[in-house]
């Protein structure tokens, strides 16, 4: 049984539409049991921004940290873990001002560390986090995915570059568009998204990397 980190993050919370997605689908990946699931709410229990004693204590050994950076750290460290523990990971993402938002973008920051998720080597950089299947669940009031705004749509693109980064780079996107003109494009959006998670199979590790 493979287990699973559910990231979700829009400030919509229960109403949101990318949320509602990504937690199907962790549902259905999990084969019913939730005690494989790993909820991280960025919503609720939003991460602090990296800040001085983060950046500062990130580089620091252990011992010589001050408390507030060690504390920094260590949230780092927790964030890190959860990641590192999964085999699916869940990543729901509602377009804000076409990006992500910045509660996710905190999520990201806290990972990406030189040494812990990544090293650089003489060919280059090379991403730590491997073996992982990520779903991204991106939800966007408009149509980005064809037409005129194609070139603003920074959620997908973003992400796949940072997380691809550290490892992740087996990322499947299931995009819900056009939430916001009117119920039934709406409805239709969502229906179309339930559509395209009930006919992703369980992931198997070892199946694609």
């Amino acid at each position: 049984m493979s287990r699973i980190l559910l990231v979700t993050s829009s400030p919509r919370g229960a109403a949101s539409y990318s949320s509602k997605i990504a937690s199907l689908l962790a549902k259905r990946q999990a084969g019913g049991d939730s005690r494989t699931i790993h909820v991280r709410d960025l919503n609720h229990d939003p991460i602090a921004h990296i800040d001085e004693d983060f950046v500062i204590g990130r580089d620091t050994a252990p011992r010589d940290r001050t408390p507030a950076q060690r504390a920094a750290v260590e949230r780092s460290d927790l964030l890190i873990k959860e990641v590192l523990a999964a085999d699916v990971i869940v990543i729901a993402s509602a377009m804000i001002n076409f990006s992500v938002s910045s509660n996710l973008k905190a999520w990201v920051d806290h990972l990406v560390r030189s040494g812990v998720t990544f090293r650089y080597t003489d060919t280059g950089p090379e991403g730590l986090v491997k073996r992982k299947k990520v779903y991204l669940v991106k939800a966007s009031g408009g149509i980005y995915c064809e037409g005129p705004l194609v070139s603003y749509d920074f959620q997908d693109t973003y992400l796949k570059r940072i997380l691809g980064f550290i490892g992740m780079t087996d990322i499947e996107v299931i995009a819900i568009e056009g939430t916001a003109l009117g119920k039934d494009a709406a409805e239709n959006a969502f229906s179309l998204a339930v559509a395209r998670v009930t006919s992703i199979p369980p992931y198997r590790m070892g199946a694609s990397f």
